[in-house]
């Protein structure tokens, strides 16, 4: 298979990562991509965004498969220009896609489905100042005011003071866009990410991403600075109850609207005393969870990629996994995610270090030829153990020999659950 991968982060260099080991992934290519996927795909310039422009790469290329990373150009229609082109596509239509694109579209599928989430109320941009005040008094002490469209991980503000949540909402409102407010969903967050295929519902591991900036989740929220699977202190049977009680009725309720799922479903919960609440779902492979996730994977990843976009997966058989745990760690460049730096200069991570744990996210060449950070989440390293201690102490041993002036790193990632200090 010739395979295009769109997207330039750690997430699509996983992707591409896990299918350059697929014996049927005979020619790989990404678009835009990044420096440091160049030692094993084709490297294209391209607007992410632009159905145009993907259509007519994918007939340059002559590709077999084309799997979309980011949730804009899948917002964007690309998926669907692709799909009238005649190309296998892994990823939803527009349509499917504001599951992730519209709060409010989800909220209204999930309880059409009678899938259980958070209270919510809606604030339109053209709300006055005494009825946004209004809305936050029938909320809290905690609330949860969210950003109604993309946002990057970046868009919501959970919070005990009534001051930022109001000013969060002022923000997003002020920008023209609508604001979600929510009831705080109680429990540890469990990232759940399913191959859907119409109504033909295939999960993955769970993962848990940790999305603030700091250790002991301090900080502002950030696109995710570390993930690991799977999460040993679910109880039995987890997955399978989450798939039966959220994403198997979502896939439903979707193919009866008429916007039948087609790609990767990523269910966001809180895993309270009663079980699964939805906080909300993704149309794509989370970053970084999808970085460890992958790491354990041992099927072939693009025929079961392929599987999804072709409507075979039924046909696909049982997934196969390795032993064991994977964390990924994120390293992030100087004031990120406030005032990101870029453009210092790279130490210690040259392409070509995948099977070390080293993916990139946010790197380019400058014109000396130089690797130099390009983004706020620069690099992702992945351990892999037979224990989750062991995992974490290669990913953060590993991390230790990456030289990036100003960069920075939690060192807590997955430590709550190696300490025993997570419980349901």
């Amino acid at each position: 298979m010739r395979i295009l991968v769109i997207g330039s982060g750690a997430r699509e260099h996983a992707l591409l990562y896990a299918m350059s080991k697929d014996p049927q992934a005979t020619d790989l290519h990404v678009a835009p991509g990044n420096a440091g996927m160049s030692e094993i795909a084709t490297m294209h310039p391209l607007v992410v965004d632009d159905p145009a422009g993907a259509v007519a790469l994918a007939k340059e290329i002559g590709a077999d498969l084309v799997v979309i990373g980011p949730e804009v150009p899948l917002v964007a229609g690309v998926a669907d220009a692709l799909r009238d082109a005649g190309f296998a596509v892994f990823g939803p239509n527009a349509d499917a896609a504001r599951i992730e694109g519209s709060k409010a579209f989800a909220k209204d599928v999930m309880k059409a489905a009678g899938v259980k989430t958070a209270s919510a109320e809606a604030i339109q941009p053209e709300a006055s100042d005494e009825d946004i005040e209004a809305a936050i008094d029938r909320f809290g002490p905690n609330w949860v005011v969210k950003d109604d469209g993309l946002a990057a991980g970046k868009g919501v503000v959970v919070t005990k003071d009534r001051a930022e949540a109001l000013e969060h909402a002022k923000a997003v409102l002020a920008a023209g866009n609508p604001v979600l407010l929510e009831s705080f969903l109680d429990g540890p967050e469990v990232s759940l990410f399913c191959l859907v295929d119409g109504e033909t519902v295939v999960p993955l591991l769970p993962a848990q991403d940790h999305k603030r900036v700091g250790n002991n989740d301090e900080g502002p929220n950030t696109g995710g600075m570390g993930a690991y699977s799977p999460l040993s202190w679910l109880p039995e049977g987890a997955t399978e109850r989450i798939v039966t009680e959220v994403c198997e009725p979502v896939a439903r309720e979707m193919a009866a609207r008429g916007c039948p799922f087609q790609g990767l479903l990523y269910a966001g919960l809180a895993w309270g005393e009663d079980g699964p609440a939805v906080i909300e779902f993704n149309c794509r492979f989370g970053d970084p969870e999808t970085q460890a996730v992958l790491a354990l994977l041992e099927s072939p990843v693009a025929q079961l990629l392929n599987a999804a976009a072709t409507g075979t997966l039924a046909d696909f058989g049982p997934l196969s996994w390795r032993d064991g745990y994977a964390l990924t760690v994120v390293l992030a460049a100087e004031g990120y995610p406030v005032s990101t730096r870029t453009g210092d200069v790279i130490e210690g991570a040259e392409p070509g270090r995948e099977a070390d744990g080293i993916l990139h996210a946010g790197t380019a060449r400058n014109a000396a030829g130089e690797l130099v950070s390009a983004g706020g989440r620069v690099l992702n390293v992945i351990g892999v153990g037979d224990t989750l201690e062991e995992a974490r102490d290669k990913a953060y041993e590993t991390i230790k020999t990456i030289k990036l002036e100003g960069s920075h790193y939690r060192t807590d990632i997955a430590l709550p659950a190696v300490e025993g200090r997570i419980s349901i």
